[in-house]
């Protein structure tokens, strides 16, 4: 499985760099490139082969998401998304399920939505709210339950895909008892669904990531797992999802950034300064650091999810990628010059996506938190002045 999908990712990734630099520039969300996603079977990557997907691991997961990056990070980073909806699904075994309580026919949901995946539906998430960030037990989005269904209000902002996407996972926290969080799957299409257009950063301009506003009727098989109060529940048992999906991302950007710099001081003939040598040099030992860290992390993943030394390395993962990706940009933009500056220059697009890094979350300040706490023999989810999720 891993092979083909990889090898997939291969093929399409030169497509998703040809068209990079036209979306970046414009802030268009790159609608091709998910043609080409579909097309080659990847939104099924995460799935069972008895669902029709590839059944990829986490390891598999990341090697992909690698590879996507160093087309184009902005979309490689939207895959993420995608990945990490129909990743926590896959991974809802039937144990699991029995022991979080989930009902049968919550199981059955989740096929459904797995063999819809595979199928070519398209997952986006939407968690994230205006001053709490992604932080779960903060969130203001309510739901409560109505005839059939549950009635979802709230709004997201940093919601990539926004408008583009088949549907939505949304967080909300319950009307009746405000520490219970959920999570629903929301389809694009009903009324009470509004994107407002509000993306337009610094980095990954690509990514359409709008505000949601929702006022919306969903059908009771859209609660995710069936249960109220999973969502803070997976967020513990399944960081790596959170987390570390991010860091595959960048370790795929700064790769792409010691490409871009090696072609552009090849073609200006810079390439025999030792100066620039020693930072290439560093650059790809950096860049390989990282790519281990997040390989071991999903070794790991992959082996033991949930164990104590296992999240160790996914937030490790997601820290060293974050700050490599940003610093390896930079020293690649130095060696390059001042024409590496210019707007519509590779290496002026990844060292802008390349700074983002270290802001999805957790950022590169909490996973070092966190991992403080942890070095002190402390619980780095319980002993933290505000709540992790």
């Amino acid at each position: 499985m891993t092979v083909d999908a990889l090898a997939a990712a291969r093929r399409v990734a030169p497509r998703l760099a040809a068209r990079a630099a036209g979306h970046d520039r414009d802030g268009t969300f790159p609608v091709e490139d998910f043609a080409d996603l579909r097309s080659a079977g990847l939104f099924g990557l995460m799935v069972p082969p008895r669902l029709g997907g590839l059944g990829a691991t986490f390891a598999g997961y990341a090697a992909v998401a690698t590879e996507l990056a160093r087309g184009n990070g902005a979309t490689a980073l939207v895959f993420n998304m995608h990945a990490s909806v129909t990743g926590a699904l896959g991974a809802l075994t039937e144990e699991l399920a029995e022991a979080l309580g989930v009902p049968s026919e919550a199981l059955a949901a989740r096929d459904r939505l797995l063999a819809e995946a595979a199928a070519g539906a398209w997952y986006a998430v939407a968690m994230s709210e205006r001053g709490v960030g992604s932080r779960l037990s903060k969130l203001s989005t309510t739901y409560e339950p109505v005839e059939g269904g549950y009635h979802i209000k709230g709004a997201k902002t940093f919601c990539s895909g926004a408008g583009h996407a088949d549907a939505y996972l949304v967080a909300a926290r319950s009307v009746a008892d405000q520490s219970v969080v959920s999570q629903f799957l929301v389809p694009a299409g009903p009324d009470g669904l509004h994107v407002e257009p509000t993306w337009d950063s610094l980095g990954m301009r690509a990514t359409a990531s709008h505000d949601l506003h929702l006022d919306v009727v969903v059908p009771a098989d859209r609660l995710l797992g069936g249960v109220e109060g999973l969502a803070l529940v997976v967020a513990q048992l399944m960081p790596h999802w959170l987390v570390a999906s991010y860091a595959a991302v960048y370790v795929g950007v700064a790769r792409a950034a010691v490409d871009a710099a090696v072609e552009h001081l090849t073609a200006r003939g810079l390439d025999g300064l030792p100066a620039v040598r020693a930072r290439l040099g560093r650059a790809d030992a950096a860049t390989a650091a990282a790519g281990l860290a997040v390989t071991e992390a999903a070794r790991r993943v992959d082996g033991a999810p949930g164990d104590a030394e296992t999240n160790r390395w996914v937030w490790r993962a997601k820290l060293l990628a974050g700050t490599t990706a940003a610093e390896v940009a930079a020293s690649m933009v130095e060696a390059a010059g001042t024409s590496a500056t210019r707007r519509g220059h590779p290496l002026e697009r990844l060292y802008r996506d390349a700074r983002c890094g270290s802001l999805h979350p957790a950022t590169s300040d909490v996973c070092a938190d966190w991992l403080g706490i942890a070095a002190l023999g402390g619980d780095p989810d319980l002993d933290a002045s505000t709540p992790r999720w």
